[in-house]
């Protein structure tokens, strides 16, 4: 039998809510929400567990949800209030699930390719930004991503909302930088540093070895680790008044080379 929930004083909508607005207690449950259709599909085509499954009625139909206990979720109908309560943005179809997280340790990549490419952002500020970043890499179809140093909890709602769900499908690893040179080192990776500094045009590189480009913050750039671990440092030449453009878009310039070159090989 369903669950019904009609006060968002009710001690689990009280819980929900802190994983919503709180980074520390979504680390401290392992848990997270997450909000529409879509996203909802991808969690689970990513493989991800899905705990809780709360739906308001009026705009997600109780057939839709029963239809989701087949993977052994717990459904609960919400009212309006409720909803509003949980709900990040407007849009969203009256579905939100509670989901466990996963851990995206390094040493648990899994590349499938045998000669990868790979896009690392060094301490990307903004989780508009992460998000952005992680929509390139679905659409190029990266091998993994690296956040390297990271400013923003990976389940941050507005990670999740601009990435559109692509933080689901992705495969993403979190280090410090010093860990995402070793992992690269250790396994012969090209590196290209994006970087103004003792640069070579991106389009005059060769990345059709196992390349990892990487990209830093808007603000600060790459730090010097990077600098020096790199197989070249690259640029994109500006014809402008200003030497820097939105980091996801720097990177979608970048990786799409990268691909280019390898589809054309």
């Amino acid at each position: 039998m369903t669950k019904l929930i009609t006060s968002p004083q009710n001690t689990l909508i009280k819980q929900l809510v802190q994983l919503k607005d709180k980074s520390r207690e979504r680390r401290k449950a392992n848990q997270f929400l997450i909000e529409g259709k879509r996203e909802l599909s991808l969690a689970i085509k990513g493989g991800y567990k899905i705990k809780t499954l709360l739906f308001f009625p009026d705009l997600f139909s109780e057939s839709e949800a029963k239809a989701m206990s087949q993977y052994g979720i717990d459904i609960v109908e919400i009212s309006k209030e409720v909803f509003q309560k949980l709900a990040h943005r407007d849009t969203t179809e009256g579905v939100i699930a509670v989901v466990n997280s996963k851990t995206h340790l390094l040493e648990d990549l899994k590349l499938a390719n045998k000669n990868p490419l790979i896009l690392v952002a060094e301490a990307p500020e903004k989780p508009g930004n992460v998000g952005a970043l992680l929509r390139t890499a679905d659409a190029s179809n990266v091998d993994a991503v690296i956040i390297a140093n990271p400013k923003s909890d990976l389940y941050n709602p507005n990670i999740i909302r601009s990435s559109v769900g692509c933080v689901f499908t992705t495969e993403i690893a979190m280090a410090s930088t010093a860990e995402a040179i070793d992992f690269l080192k250790h396994y012969n990776f090209n590196i290209f540093s994006a970087i103004l500094q003792e640069s070579e045009p991106y389009h005059k590189q060769n990345y059709t070895l196992q390349t990892a480009i990487v990209v830093g913050a808007e603000a600060t750039g790459l730090t010097q680790e990077w600098r020096e671990a790199a197989t070249q440092n690259i640029s994109i030449p500006m014809q402008g008044n200003i030497d820097s453009m939105n980091v996801s878009v720097a990177a979608g310039i970048l990786i799409f080379e990268a691909k280019r070159q390898r589809d054309f090989k």
